[in-house]
């Protein structure tokens, strides 16, 4: 019996190993592989390391997801390609959240939570290329595992080249902007390390959260984009619904507006190296015009003001590369404390429009298309509260991510990734205590892109 009993626990240790091997398999793919299929090419040529796109495949991007010779129109086509890719990711992760509230028989006490399981994220369907010559798509439904309700994360068409110039592209639908680090490209996953501090940290206390802007998610407007031939100088300009990306007319009448400017050279022996600027400015109702007391839909009134601004720069040495981007943020008093501008008297005692900087650093060392490692910090330090009753540090976030990537295989029809990653956030005095509040992230992701 006792031997029976080890030989189970062996047999479960290989288990759980196998399945833990096999889950760490999978990563989310943000690249359509079936243009290498199209064009005859590798995916190496279009991506460092995917789906970090190098110079030549941002240049093919710029282009429209065209090389410009007689392969680029779909008529040409063999009737078996088909530019569509699927995705999904099961992944293990291990979550910790510090100084969390916790009833006891001795009252409130703050604790360490610590949960894991494995888990699913919704599935894509990426489907992008021409329609013909100079006019592009990109489509990609979302399925959300949960609730099984389907959006549309991209759905966008953009006229290339207009009058023979790479400097008028014109793009209309839901698309990602040009920003300086992509969360649609981004090389980390984790509930804590797979977003950007940059797009979406607010103040403590700032009613202007998340869901109301953030300039990572997806937009719904139109974009203006042009570039030198060789794309080392390029630009973007667009004007956005004030929706953050939610299908449906705003709140109020008001857009918002983003641009991007930069300027890459080659440094012999190093690569394209690039700076630009960035800047985002936008308004937001404070209240609504009512009937029977009930908010009229799309009848916002009081529009003020928002903006992030900054600028970045991107250095390469040989397979060492490191972006740093550094950005300034305002919202104004009436957004940030959720007061009607037509009453300012409903202001909270010592309320002020927050301003907050941000700092992001991030590396990469790809040591070949198949293998490459991540670490990146970001720190938020805000320089006017929403209240002036708020310890001047309140909120201030440090976050340190690690992380690396293996492909044992990558090509023009599917792929496989082992990838792992840690990351940890700290928020300075946000416990109920008044202490820092730290969360963590370990992250196993498994997932495969099938063409």
């Amino acid at each position: 019996m006792t031997s029976l009993r080890s030989l189970a626990a062996v047999l479960f240790v290989i288990y759980f190993l196998c399945v833990l091997f096999l889950v760490g398999f999978a990563q989310e793919a943000r690249a359509i592989p079936a243009f290498a299929r199209k064009y005859g090419l590798p995916c190496s040529a279009c991506h460092e390391a995917w789906p970090k796109l190098n110079s030549f495949g941002q240049k093919f991007k710029d282009e429209g997801y065209q090389l410009g010779n007689e392969r680029d129109a779909p008529i040409y086509q063999q009737p078996t390609y088909w530019p569509v890719a699927m995705r999904i990711t099961p992944h293990w992760h291990n979550e910790s959240a510090g100084r969390t509230p916790v009833d006891t028989p001795a009252g409130v006490v703050e604790q360490t939570v610590n949960t894991s399981g494995f888990d699913l994220t919704g599935i894509d369907i990426l489907t992008g290329g021409t329609l013909a010559k100079n006019i592009s798509f990109l489509l990609v439904p979302s399925i959300d595992v949960g609730s099984g309700t389907v959006g549309f994360e991209s759905a966008n068409v953009r006229l290339d080249n207009l009058w023979g110039s790479p400097w008028l592209n014109f793009k209309f639908g839901k698309f990602e902007q040009d920003l300086p680090l992509s969360e649609k490209r981004m090389m980390t996953l984790s509930n804590v390390g797979g977003a950007y501090q940059l797009y979406h940290f607010v103040p403590p206390g700032d009613a202007n959260n998340d869901e109301f802007a953030s300039l990572g998610e997806n937009q719904l407007g139109i974009e203006l984009m042009g570039h030198s031939e060789n794309d080392h100088t390029r630009y973007a300009a667009s004007l956005m619904s004030s929706t953050n990306g939610t299908p449906g007319l705003p709140a109020g009448r008001s857009y918002d507006g983003y641009l991007h400017i930069s300027q890459g050279f080659l440094v012999p022996h190093l690569g394209l190296q690039r700076v630009g600027a960035f800047g985002w400015a936008g308004l937001r109702p404070t209240f609504f015009l009512t009937f029977g007391g009930v908010a009229i839909p799309g009848a916002g009134r009081g529009n003020r003001s928002f903006y992030r601004a900054g600028v970045y720069g991107t250095l390469y040495i040989s397979k060492f590369d490191v972006t740093g981007v550094y950005q300034r943020a305002e919202d104004n008093v009436f957004l940030a404390n959720a007061a009607p501008a037509n009453d300012p008297t409903l202001l909270p005692a010592g309320a002020q429009g927050p301003i907050w900087n941000t700092g992001t650093i991030e590396a990469h060392y790809t040591f070949s298309p198949q293998l490459f490692f991540i670490g990146r910090y970001e720190l938020t330090r805000i320089s006017r509260q929403a209240l002036a009753s708020n310890p001047s540090d309140l909120g201030n976030a440090d976050v340190f991510t690690l992380g690396y990537r293996y492909y044992p295989f990558m090509h023009s029809r599917d792929g496989l990734a082992w990838h792992q990653e840690f990351s940890t956030i700290n928020f300075k005095g946000l416990a109920s205590s008044g202490k820092d509040q730290r969360m963590s992230s370990y992250f196993i992701v498994c997932g495969t892109s099938k063409i």
